[in-house]
C-alpha cells in the first residue's frame, strides 16, 4: 500500500506547480494536473487545484497585501516561499479552512520545501495579516491592480477598448467559470441528456444560445458524466460552441479548421454535419489531443501537424468552402478559466499574437473557394486582435466582405461580434465572418 502523504503535502505540491508556471512557463492546466496526480486522496488533489487556481486568480491583490506585510522583498532564489506566502494569504482570505489550520500547515510546508528558516517569517506574516487585515485591505483599495486583481497593462487595454464595460469585464474575469457541456447530437438530443442528468440527481440547465449546450450547477469529474467515455458529451464553454452555427457548413463540404487544438470546435462541426474535414495543428502534443477527442466521439478528420500559415507544406491544392480560423491569441477572454494568463502574458506577446493572426489570415484566404466563408475566432477581448485585425484585413483585400452577424448575443465590434467576459455566462469570444466575393 502506498504511503499517504502528510496533510500539508497539497500546499507543497501547489507551490511546486505555481513555480512551474512562473519559472518553467508551463500552463496552469499542465502544472496543476501534474501536481494533483501525485495526491493519494481525491480531497488533497482538489485542494491542490483550488490553491493553484485561487492564488493565480487573485495574485495581483495578494501581492499588494504581501508588499505591506514584509519589510523587504524576498530574494529571487526564494520565489517558492513567496508563493507559499501568497498561498497562505489566499487561504485566510478566501477559503473556509480554519485560520489556525491554514497557518499551521502553511508554516509546516517550509520544512517540506527544505527551507525551515522561512517558518518564522511565514508564521509572522500570516499572523499579522489576521490582526491587520482590515487596514491592509483599506491601504490598497485605490490600487487598480489590487482592486481588480489584473495586471495594470491588462486593465489599461480593457479600459481603452471597452470604456463602458471594462470594470464589469474585470470583475467577471475573477469569477469561477460555469461547468458547461456540449451534447453530441449524433448520440442523443439535449433534452434526452438533461433527463439522464436529472435521473442521477445532477442539476443542469440548457444554455441560451447554443442548441447543444448544457450548464451543470456543480462541476464534477468529466469521467463521471453519463456517456462521456462513449462520446455522448464533451466539456466546452457556450461561447466556444457558437462557432459551429456561425460557420454555416453543410453536408459534403470541404472544411478546414486551422489551429484546431484541442479540437472542440472541430468535433462540434462534425457532430452537426458529414464533412470532408481537415484539421491543422502546429504542435504534435496538441494535435494528439485532437485525435483523442475525435476517437472518443467516433468522428473522422484528416489531421495534419504543420504550421497552418505554411500552406505549401500541407495543402493539397483544392479550395475549401468553409475555413474556421480559431486564431492564436492573448486568451484575455478566458482569464477566469485560465488565470495564469495574468501571470504569463505581456503586452509584447499580445502584439506578437496580432502579427501571427494577420499572417494566418493572409495565408489562408487564397485557400477559400469563391463565395466561401472564413470564420475568424479568438478567445480575446482586445480590439487589436479582433475588430482592428479584421478591419485591416478588409482594407487590404477588396475580394472580402464581412456581412453583419445577426445574433442574439454579444455586442457589435467592428465587422464582428464580441462576447464580453462573463456576458450571458460565457467566456469572452470574438467572431467575424468573411465572405469571398
Amino acid at each position: 500500500m502506498a504511503q499517504r502523504r502528510p496533510s500539508n503535502a497539497p500546499r507543497v505540491l501547489a507551490v511546486q506547480a505555481l513555480m512551474a508556471v512562473a519559472v518553467e512557463d508551463q500552463t496552469l492546466t499542465q502544472a496543476a494536473d501534474a501536481a494533483a496526480v501525485l495526491c493519494n486522496d481525491p480531497r488533497d488533489a482538489a485542494l491542490v487545484k483550488e490553491l493553484c487556481y485561487g492564488v493565480l486568480r487573485w495574485q495581483p491583490r495578494l501581492e499588494a497585501w504581501l508588499t505591506r506585510l514584509v519589510a523587504r522583498p524576498l530574494k529571487p532564489a526564494d520565489q517558492d516561499i513567496k508563493f507559499l506566502l501568497l498561498l497562505g494569504l489566499y487561504q485566510l482570505a478566501y477559503l473556509r479552512i480554519p485560520d489556525h489550520a491554514a497557518v499551521q500547515q502553511t508554516v509546516e510546508a517550509c520544512r517540506l520545501l527544505e527551507k525551515g528558516w522561512a517558518a518564522k517569517l511565514v508564521n509572522a506574516v500570516l499572523r499579522r495579516f489576521q490582526r491587520e487585515r482590515a487596514g491592509i485591505e483599506a491601504a490598497v483599495a485605490d490600487d487598480l491592480e489590487a482592486r481588480y486583481a489584473h495586471p495594470r497593462w491588462f486593465i489599461e487595454e480593457l479600459r481603452r477598448d471597452w470604456p463602458q464595460h471594462w470594470q464589469t469585464m474585470l470583475e467577471a474575469g475573477n469569477e469561477r467559470p460555469p461547468f458547461t457541456l456540449r451534447v453530441n447530437r449524433r448520440v442523443q438530443t439535449r433534452d434526452a441528456y438533461l433527463d439522464k442528468l436529472a435521473a442521477l440527481g445532477l442539476a443542469a440547465q440548457p444554455c441560451h444560445h447554443s442548441p447543444d449546450g448544457i450548464t451543470l450547477e456543480t462541476p464534477m469529474d468529466v469521467k463521471l458524466l453519463p456517456g462521456f467515455a462513449e462520446g455522448a458529451v464533451s466539456v466546452q464553454d457556450e461561447g466556444a460552441q457558437l462557432a459551429a452555427s456561425l460557420l454555416d457548413a453543410a453536408d459534403g463540404m470541404r472544411v478546414l479548421d486551422a489551429c484546431a487544438a484541442p479540437g472542440g470546435k472541430t468535433c462540434h462541426v462534425l457532430e452537426r454535419h458529414s464533412l470532408h474535414m481537415t484539421a491543422v495543428e502546429l504542435e504534435a502534443r496538441r494535435a494528439q489531443r485532437i485525435r483523442e477527442n475525435l476517437t472518443r466521439l467516433k468522428l473522422d478528420a484528416v489531421l495534419k501537424v504543420a504550421d497552418a500559415a505554411e500552406v505549401q507544406s500541407w495543402w493539397d491544392g483544392e479550395p475549401y468552402q468553409r475555413i474556421l480560423l480559431d486564431a492564436p491569441c492573448s486568451a484575455s477572454g478566458v482569464v477566469r478559466r485560465h488565470p495564469d494568463v495574468k501571470l504569463r502574458r505581456t503586452p509584447q506577446e499580445v502584439a506578437a499574437a496580432a502579427g501571427l493572426q494577420a499572417r494566418l489570415l493572409g495565408a489562408l484566404w487564397p485557400l477559400l473557394a469563391p463565395r466561401g466563408k472564413l470564420l475568424y475566432v479568438t478567445c480575446s477581448v482586445f480590439q487589436r486582435e479582433n475588430a482592428a485585425q479584421i478591419a485591416a484585413f478588409l482594407a487590404g483585400h477588396p475580394d472580402a466582405a464581412a456581412p453583419p452577424l445577426q445574433t442574439g448575443w454579444g455586442v457589435t465590434a467592428g465587422a464582428g461580434r464580441q462576447v464580453l467576459t462573463g456576458q450571458g455566462g460565457m467566456d469572452g469570444f470574438y467572431y467575424a465572418c468573411l465572405e469571398k466575393r
